[in-house]
């Protein structure tokens, strides 16, 4: 098997759907965020959000990391004996075999804590797409050492959630995929309410409610536990 230039130690990869950067929807998401995943910048937030640029920040430290994007195969470094440009091409040739484009409606929400943009309703087709990615590119993950699982365990999880971290390194794959695109870490209790409008406000100035089709595959990677994921390829569905 070719092999490609070393990647440094700690490198990982993710599956996401990230909208297209010149969307009004990933316009609001980077900014909300302050980061743009696509080059890899930090992103002015609009002045008028109703908290300080400092809250804000804070709010939104760890999503941050990650980019403004929906999970569909979460974070992993890749196994031994594959290389990037592999990776890119097994995506690619994912892509090209999905027969069909989700269509969902967003909708501002709370969920466990923290703020999203989800579909209003189930789509069975998103969840079919969030499987395939999960299965068809698991070969490509390295098993999750064993302090990872740990860390995954101690946060709670049912039988059914530690039977699919085991099997795919994540416990919310398949049944327990849930759509949703973060805006926020999580928040106190008694702000949830207060954030939450904060933000269905300023989504539906700059976005709208039109039908969101799920039209695309992006590939990231983070070159260190410290630094953010940036988008390094994208293909349509």
């Amino acid at each position: 098997m070719r092999k490609g230039l070393a990647l440094p130690e700690g490198t990982r990869f993710a599956i996401y759907f990230v909208p297209a950067a010149e969307s009004a929807l990933y316009r609001f998401g980077a900014a909300m965020l302050g980061y743009d995943c696509y080059t890899g910048q930090a992103v002015a937030r609009p002045p008028d959000l109703g908290l300080s640029a400092t809250e804000w920040d804070e709010l939104t430290r760890e999503p941050r990391t990650y980019g403004f994007h929906a999970t569909l195969k979460a974070p992993f470094r890749l196994a031994g004996g594959f290389d990037e440009a592999e990776l890119i091409k097994e995506v690619r040739s994912l892509a090209a075999s999905l027969s069909s484009i989700p269509l969902i409606e967003p909708l501002v929400a709370q969920v466990a804590g923290f703020v999203a943009i989800v579909p209003r309703v189930a789509s069975a087709a998103l969840d079919e797409l969030a499987a395939s990615c999960a299965t068809a590119l698991d070969r490509f993950r390295l098993p999750l050492a064993p302090q990872e699982r740990e860390r995954r365990l101690a946060g709670g999880l049912s039988e059914r959630q530690i039977a699919l971290l085991d099997s795919f390194g994540y416990p919310y794959v398949l049944e327990e995929f849930r759509f949703h695109m973060t805006l926020t870490g999580r928040i106190a209790f008694d702000r949830r309410r207060a954030i939450q409008a904060l933000l269905r406000d300023a989504f539906a100035r700059a976005v709208g409610h039109d039908p969101l089709p799920i039209d695309r595959l992006a590939l990231l990677r983070q070159d260190d536990p410290q630094a953010c994921f940036r988008l390094i390829d994208q293909v349509a569905i």
